[in-house]
């Protein structure tokens, strides 16, 4: 438990010096969570180091926004004159993720199933390919033997008409 914590908070503690240092508009708990995010993608960080506090974490998330809750007390003059603005802007912005979302998704699969279609496509060449393939080795199974050589000969790229000439 005593590693989970050090990563969870060494990430957070990361972001903290992040801000402090650069001065960056992002909340350094972001910071800190896209450092643990490149952190396990890179293998630095085993997942088994950190899944049971972020369980824990996450099963206990709702205590979290007490606080914040609990501070828009203080600004509650504030969101009285502007609550239009606020709501306007939060309807909106909900819409536009859907809509956006939405479409998204749409282009995804309609990707997916061109991807698929093309897979599909290539697959049935090939087996048209392996099929006349077949057919031409059955065919040239039944040849004699003087015509597989001269097919063979053929297929090298060999003027079979000279060579027959030149012995004539």
């Amino acid at each position: 438990m005593a590693i989970q914590f050090f990563v969870i908070f060494g990430c957070l503690a990361l972001g903290e010096i992040i801000v402090w240092a650069t001065g960056i508009k992002l909340p350094s708990s972001i910071i800190g969570m896209l450092f643990l995010t490149l952190f396990l993608k890179l293998g630095w960080v085993k997942l088994s180091w950190v899944e049971h506090l972020s369980e824990l974490l996450i099963a206990n998330l709702g205590f979290f926004f007490v606080p914040p809750g609990v501070a828009l007390i203080l600004y509650l003059d504030l969101i009285e004159k502007e609550w239009f603005p606020i709501v306007t802007a939060t309807i909106v912005s909900t819409v536009l993720v859907l809509v956006v979302t939405g479409h998204m998704h749409q282009l995804v699969i309609k990707l997916e199933r061109r991807m698929i279609a093309l897979d599909l496509l290539h697959h049935r060449a090939h087996r048209r390919q392996a099929e006349e393939m077949k057919q031409i080795l059955k065919e040239y199974a039944e040849y004699t033997e003087e015509e597989q050589i001269l097919t063979t000969e053929a297929l090298q790229g060999k003027d079979i008409m000279d060579e027959k000439e030149a012995k004539l």
